[in-house]
């Protein structure tokens, strides 16, 4: 059993306390539920009214995985591990992909591991992209947007780690080289 670390804000954002959350979803059989049907209760209790329900019932189902000892901190419900780092950076959405892409242009691995491939970028009307894949089969993601005039705001993905040390591994990569920005 893993106490996560939002319990609070849940309860702050949900009005309810997480001792109520787990007395809900254990009478609704939840110990014995796929993911998504926890987040169904979940969301069913938060009602669409609530704001970001679906956000939040999210974010209970997962931490009540953990406290049931399903899932790890940064674990997904497929079994494999992720972690996200966010930037805020003094620009424009274009500004941040170039910014990012010149930082890593010409790089054939990241933290020792080779690409699988070179990596892409894309563009919509209101995010900008770039993605990896990493020849031990995670993949990384650079996400962007607009957050206010002159910044924008930077998330990296990196999903299909293998384990929660995996993830602060890299976690401490990804901030370092954020740091370079």
């Amino acid at each position: 059993m893993t106490k996560a670390s939002n319990i609070e804000a849940i309860e702050n954002a949900t009005g309810t306390d997480w001792d109520a959350w787990v007395e809900f979803l254990d009478s609704r059989g939840g110990q014995e539920l796929p993911h998504k049907d926890i987040a169904r209760h979940a969301g069913e209790r938060l009602s669409a009214s609530h704001p970001n329900s679906g956000w939040w019932a999210q974010s209970v189902t997962v931490a009540y995985e953990q406290h049931i000892g399903r899932r790890q901190p940064g674990q997904s419900c497929d079994g494999d591990f992720q972690v996200g780092v966010s930037k805020t950076f003094n620009g424009s959405m274009d500004e941040a992909l170039d910014a990012w892409c010149t930082l890593v242009g010409g790089r054939g691995e990241f933290s020792g591991i080779p690409l699988d491939k070179a990596p892409a970028t894309s563009s919509t009307d209101k995010w900008r992209y770039w993605r990896a894949a990493l020849s031990d089969g995670s993949r990384v993601s650079l996400d962007i947007y607009q957050k206010a005039p002159g910044k924008a705001s930077m998330g990296i993905s990196h999903t299909k780690l293998d384990s929660a040390q995996t993830v602060e591994h890299w976690r401490a990569f990804w901030r370092g080289l954020f740091k370079e920005l």
